[in-house]
């Protein structure tokens, strides 16, 4: 059943304009994004929105107009949203998702990426809701691809250790929840800085400089529109099936260095790419990665679960905003 409610429009006529109350339908479906400021999160949000469900986002520091301002270490905040929406699905993309912020704020990440999540499943739990926690490959140690569900973790760096965590933690709290492990996303950012693949284009673009791009990980970039599909799917899928539950695998399947992502950034545009210099050894700097933590998706495939952009087409849409030279425009798109 879908329930109505007023809402306050602005109607145009000539000569004037007037603010009118008007009915509009709203979906019997809720789920609850968390992070939906982010990255994910905004692709989310939209994704399920768009699909006739009434979703409401939150988030922190950048939440307000549009989401809902919580701290989701504030366990009494958490607590009421989740009572007052009784949502159906919780999506739960908050997260510190940056491997050498996870090792230099080890505490402060583990706070979010650990006992926040462990709290979100107990909430949830309360009221019947299905959770699905966005995690990582980087839970593996890229020595032995394609890695399944059942394979176990081995995590190099902190952040995967804090990612492996909270997944226990909330399957420990809520044996309703899907764990959803992705790889490295971009999309349609904000900021070129949002996504470690976007933030690759500044160095593209300016071809008079030479840059050095890492040609040792092996990386599948996902496009976040493709996990947003994913996590509806998945909601849809459980609101008919139960059995549902525990842990998935997503991610694209080109893979690609960042090197090999640059090289194809510039394919896209029809820019240079000959002052990208491919650096072939393990980087010394900042914390481990994975060599190739490949994850197998073939899990969901076969519930019929999946969405995958090529990456050329992707990162064309994600990043034509932030060309800079005009001429190329028009040629990539004219």
């Amino acid at each position: 059943m879908v329930g109505r409610e007023k809402e306050l429009r602005i109607r145009f006529a000539p000569g004037r304009c007037e603010l009118v109350e008007e009915d509009v339908d709203i979906p019997s479906r809720r789920v609850l994004i968390t992070g939906a400021t982010g990255l994910l999160g905004r692709a989310v949000f939209k994704e399920f929105n768009e699909n006739n469900w009434n979703a409401v986002g939150c988030g922190y520091r950048r939440a307000q107009p549009r989401f809902e301002q919580i701290n989701l270490l504030d366990s009494i905040a958490v607590h009421d949203i989740i009572h007052d929406f009784q949502p159906h699905v919780i999506v739960h993309c908050a997260a510190e998702r940056r491997p050498d912020v996870v090792e230099s704020q080890p505490d402060a990440a583990s706070q979010l990426n650990v006992a926040a999540s462990a709290n979100l499943a107990k909430e949830a739990a309360g009221v019947g809701a299905f959770l699905i926690y966005i995690s990582t490959d980087y839970v593996f140690d890229g020595t032995s691809p394609p890695y399944k569900e059942t394979d176990v973790p081995n995590p190099l760096n902190l952040y995967g250790k804090t990612k492996l965590e909270g997944e226990k933690a909330v399957l420990e709290n809520n044996e309703e929840t899907a764990v959803l492990r992705i790889p490295v996303l971009y999309g349609e950012v904000e900021r070129l800085e949002e996504s470690a693949v976007t933030v690759m284009f500044d160095k593209v673009q300016f071809s008079n400089k030479s840059a050095n791009m890492d040609h040792w990980q092996q990386r599948f970039p996902t496009n976040v529109k493709d996990v947003a599909a994913v996590c509806r799917q998945l909601a849809e899928k459980r609101m008919l099936d139960s059995s549902i539950k525990g842990t998935f695998h997503w991610s694209g399947n080109e893979q690609m260095t960042k090197y090999e992502m640059a090289c194809a950034i510039a394919d896209a545009f029809n820019l240079p790419s000959s002052h990208l210099r491919p650096i072939t050894d393990s980087p010394v700097v900042g914390a481990l990665r994975p060599k190739n933590a490949q994850l197998d998706c073939s899990k969901l495939e076969m519930l019929g679960i999946g969405q995958r952009t090529p990456f050329r087409a992707g990162i064309r849409e994600s990043l034509w905003p932030f060309l800079v030279d005009k001429r190329w425009r028009q040629t990539v798109f004219h």
